[in-house]
């Protein structure tokens, strides 16, 4: 074994990558575990080829991975943000939120879509907006009362949707109209906001 080259005595070629040294090194030391003496022998080849390739790296031939020359220095991981999950949330609010699979998403989302289309083509003297509403009242319940059957919270929570809806509804519409940008269609205008809060609670509160 004297007379072979480092390279030979780790069964690799001068071509070997820095992995294919380490893994032959660690193989033949675990493999020849109860010889002192090969072992070092093992030892010292590929502290030769290790030698040799940081001279090729200071003669700018290679590039030496710092995990090769820095054998003993931990790598540094930078810390990771912490995650804004929900499981990170108070207790409460965890109770109110949900977190839908964008399949459960579909049938709100579609429902509600459909109703502010027809709404925003529908005049205010339409009898069609009041029935837009009612359905819209009754989508919200169904969807919120589906999750945690419970009807009372989920009758809350369609009240406090509406008024909502209807507030912000009337707010927009008066903005719009102070910027003449829209002509008569307040209610149809306060219909699309009330389905748009309706989705929101009906897909991520529960």
């Amino acid at each position: 074994m004297s007379e072979q080259t480092p390279y030979e005595k780790l069964g690799i070629t001068e071509a070997a990558s820095f992995e294919e040294i380490q893994e032959a090194k660690n193989r033949l030391s675990q493999e020849y575990r109860d010889d002192v003496k090969v072992v070092e022998s093992i030892e010292a080849a590929y502290d030769a080829i290790i030698m040799e390739r940081l001279r090729m790296r200071q003669e700018g031939r290679i590039k030496v991975p710092d995990r090769i020359r820095f054998p003993d220095r931990k790598v540094e991981v930078p810390p990771s943000l912490p995650s804004l999950s929900l499981n990170n949330s108070p207790p409460w609010l965890q109770r109110f939120i949900d977190t839908p699979s964008s399949k459960e998403l579909v049938w709100p989302t579609g429902i509600f879509l459909g109703l502010a289309l027809l709404a925003g083509f529908s005049s205010d003297q339409s009898s069609l907006l009041p029935l837009l509403l009612a359905l819209g009242v009754f989508t919200n319940l169904y969807f919120l009362n589906r999750k945690e059957n419970k009807f009372g919270r989920a009758l809350l929570i369609t009240l406090v949707g509406l008024l909502l809806g209807v507030g912000l509804g009337m707010g927009i519409a008066q903005l719009l109209q102070g910027s003449n940008l829209i002509g008569g269609t307040h209610q149809s205008l306060i219909s699309i906001v009330v389905f748009f809060v309706f989705w929101l609670s009906s897909s991520f509160l529960r």
